[in-house]
C-alpha cells in the first residue's frame, strides 16, 4: 500500500525542482512565460514557490521546455500529481480554515511528527470539548471564526493517528499544559484522561517537561511542530505557531536547529511512563 503524501510539501518540492531546471536552461521567468503564452510571470512564480496547486498540463509544458527526459520526467509527473491531489478525505477539507488546512496537509503525508507546546494541548490530541473552549476563546479576536467547523476540523485531522500506517507522533508538553486554568472541571479532566488513553497507541508518545526544566538552557519562544516525510527528498519542515499567522521553515539550517532543540527538550523531559503517572495523578486531584 503506497504511503500518503503531503500536497503542501510536494508543491514545495516540485517548485524547487522546476526552478532548478529553468535555471539550468538559463531561462528567465519572462522567457518561459512568453514561450507558453502565459499573460504574466506570477503564475510561474507561484508554482516555483509552491504557493499554488499545479495543473498537470502546465507542468508537462514546462518539462517540455526544460527538455527533461525519463525517468526524471516520470518522477516529476508523480510529484505534480501528488501536489494537486484531491484523493480520499482531502475533499472534506473545504470547511477548514486556511491555517488548519496547512497543518492537515503536513500531517497527512508525514512519517514523523514532533510537537512542542508550552501552554495548551496540541490539536491532534484535543478532545472536542477542550477544542471548543479554545476556539471559542480565540473567536473573541476573530469573530468570523466558525467555532463548530473548527472543532470538526480538529477531529478530522486526528484521524491521521488512527489510520493504517500512521505517522510516529511525539508531543513534548510543558507541565503548564496540565493546569486547569479557566477550563471547566470536567473538560479539563476529560482532556487529561484522553492524553493518558492516546499513549496506549504504539506510535504516540507524550512527554511532560517539568516546571523549571529546560533543554540545556534552551527555551523555545513559541510552540512549534516538526515534520519528516517518507520520501527523504521531500524537505523536512518546521511550523512556528503565532497569534495571527504561522511561519513555515524548510531550510536545512533552520530545521537542524529545531532538531537540536527538540533533542535537548526530550533529554530534559519526563519519560513516557513518568508522564502517564503524572497525568493520572492530576486527573485524581
Amino acid at each position: 500500500m503506497p504511503l500518503p503524501t503531503s500536497p503542501v510539501i510536494r508543491r514545495a518540492r516540485l517548485g524547487a525542482e522546476l526552478r532548478q531546471l529553468r535555471r539550468r536552461e538559463a531561462l528567465t521567468l519572462e522567457q518561459v512565460c512568453d514561450r507558453l503564452g502565459w499573460a504574466s510571470t506570477s503564475k510561474l512564480s507561484r508554482i516555483e514557490l509552491g504557493q499554488s496547486r499545479p495543473d498537470l498540463a502546465d507542468v508537462l509544458d514546462l518539462l517540455d521546455i526544460y527538455k527533461v527526459p525519463s525517468p526524471a520526467r516520470d518522477e516529476l509527473i508523480v510529484i505534480a500529481r501528488d501536489a494537486a491531489t484531491s484523493r480520499g478525505w482531502w475533499k472534506t477539507l473545504g470547511e477548514m480554515s486556511e491555517r488548519q488546512r496547512t497543518y492537515a496537509e503536513l500531517e497527512a503525508g508525514a512519517a514523523d511528527i514532533v510537537e512542542y507546546q508550552p501552554a495548551i494541548v496540541p490539536g491532534l490530541l484535543q478532545t472536542p470539548a477542550y477544542a471548543r473552549v479554545l476556539v471559542a476563546a480565540g473567536a473573541q479576536l476573530t469573530p468570523e471564526v466558525d467555532v463548530e467547523a473548527e472543532v470538526r476540523a480538529r477531529a478530522l485531522r486526528q484521524e491521521v493517528l488512527r489510520r493504517a500506517y500512521p505517522p510516529r507522533y511525539t508531543a513534548v508538553l510543558a507541565e503548564a499544559v496540565c493546569d486547569r486554568g479557566d477550563l471547566p472541571d470536567e473538560v479539563w479532566r476529560e482532556q487529561l484522561r484522553h492524553l493518558v488513553a492516546v499513549t496506549g497507541l504504539s506510535h504516540v508518545t507524550v512527554r511532560l517537561l517539568p516546571r523549571g526544566a529546560a533543554g540545556g538552557g534552551l527555551h523555545p519562544l513559541t510552540p512549534y511542530s516538526c515534520y519528516a516525510f517518507p520520501d527523504p527528498a521531500d524537505p523536512r519542515t518546521v511550523m512556528l505557531e503565532a497569534l495571527t499567522t504561522d511561519v513555515r521553515l524548510a531550510t536545512v539550517l533552520d530545521v537542524d536547529r529545531y532538531q537540536r532543540m527538540t533533542e535537548a527538550l526530550l533529554a530534559a523531559a519526563l519519560s513516557p511512563e513518568e508522564t502517564v503517572t503524572v497525568l493520572a495523578r492530576r486527573v485524581g486531584e
